[in-house]
């Protein structure tokens, strides 16, 4: 949604006129990345629903690891789901690498094995949302379709100084539709990878963008008016919800225990710690594996620790557990399988960390 002073006509005037700029930036200051070393659909895919919520220099490792073992829309089709969620550990919503298999099904399915070559298509896969399948669709496809995220819509909006507010959807629509009628012809993919470099390397959030080194300093009506701070305008997010939880590390001579979440919400299916909510003592703890029949050698401390989600922050509490014999609810492994075969969540890598110090000191 275009303020009054930037109505649509005048907006997508002020908006064509950032293409040839762009363009001619994005070919000398192109970021060196390892999925735009290839034109292969799948790897361009695979790249960008890792890069959702998660900064460039951490995907790069995963993303070489992923392709080396999964190189095609088959491999990911036949993967095993423990080693599939294993690749990822480490990058977080996993729910990302399950879509990615689930798509990965539909199209070795439907389609032979290959992505498809439609916007609309890609849009009905699972996992693939407006800004991912418009950056396949260009970047693989050069179909001229806008990719639009945060990135984007900071740009856009310093560019118009537009004060609309960029969590409403209506203001992405709105510069999606913008951004369609200016797409290159032929240029699609690099204009977008363009838009998505400016963003990441000068046009910065506030405080830290880079306005003297940008190619579009000389259009931009923020900058102009130096008024770059005062944009995007964007509504406060909800608060995060506060857990307390208190994490047991349990050990029986060379075995840890873990145990697998539920199949749905927050962590599905991922292996764990035993942890419960609420912060627990020892003394309450020892009670429990009492009047469950469970003899606990030793109980002592293993240190706090915060995790954030995107809506909810978990403050936990770790209980090193030495038990005297193995208890059948949970699954115990060596600590090197905690390395090379089970998932584990980040929200547990501090605690992860202790286990393996635990190993060496041994």
């Amino acid at each position: 949604m275009i303020s009054e002073r930037n109505d649509e006509i005048y907006a997508v005037g002020q908006l064509s006129r950032i293409v040839s700029p762009l363009l001619a930036w994005y070919a000398k200051q192109a970021r060196d990345l390892p999925w735009r070393r290839s034109r292969d659909p799948y790897a361009i895919w695979v790249s960008e629903i890792m890069l959702q919520q998660t900064r460039v220099e951490a995907v790069k490792p995963y993303f070489t690891r992923f392709m080396a073992e999964l190189p095609t829309v088959k491999h990911l089709a036949e993967a095993d789901e423990t080693r599939l969620l294993k690749l990822w550990e480490g990058l977080g919503y996993y729910s990302r690498a399950r879509n990615l298999k689930k798509a990965a099904l539909t199209v070795m399915c439907e389609y032979g094995g290959r992505l498809p070559r439609s916007y609309d298509a890609l849009l009905l896969l699972s996992g693939i949302g407006s800004y991912t399948a418009g950056a396949v669709a260009s970047i693989a496809f050069d179909i001229p379709v806008p990719a639009v995220d945060g990135n984007v819509l900071r740009i856009v909006s310093r560019i118009l100084a537009d004060d609309s507010d960029i969590a409403d959807a209506k203001t992405k629509r709105a510069v999606t539709d913008m951004l369609a009628k200016i797409m290159p012809q032929g240029r699609a993919g690099d204009f977008n990878q363009a838009l998505m470099d400016l963003g990441a390397t000068v046009c910065l959030p506030v405080g830290k963008a880079r306005c003297e080194v940008c190619p579009l300093k000389s259009l931009c009506e923020a900058y102009l008016d130096d008024i770059v701070e005062s944009f995007p305008v964007k509504s406060a997010k909800k608060q995060r919800r506060i857990e307390k939880r208190t994490v047991w590390l349990v050990s029986c001579g060379d075995r840890v225990a873990i145990h697998r979440r539920e199949q749905k919400g927050l962590l599905a299916g991922l292996w764990e710690f035993p942890n419960e909510e609420g912060h627990r003592s020892i003394k309450a703890w020892r009670e429990e594996l009492a009047e469950r029949g469970w003899h606990a050698v030793s109980i002592k401390s293993a240190g706090e620790a915060n995790h954030i989600f995107t809506h909810i922050e978990w403050k936990m509490k770790g209980y090193w557990v030495e038990v005297s014999e193995l208890i059948a609810e949970w699954e115990w492994v060596g600590r090197d399988e905690l390395t090379d075969v089970y998932p584990i969540p980040t929200a547990f890598k501090y605690y992860q960390e202790q286990v393996m110090k635990k190993e060496v000191q041994k």
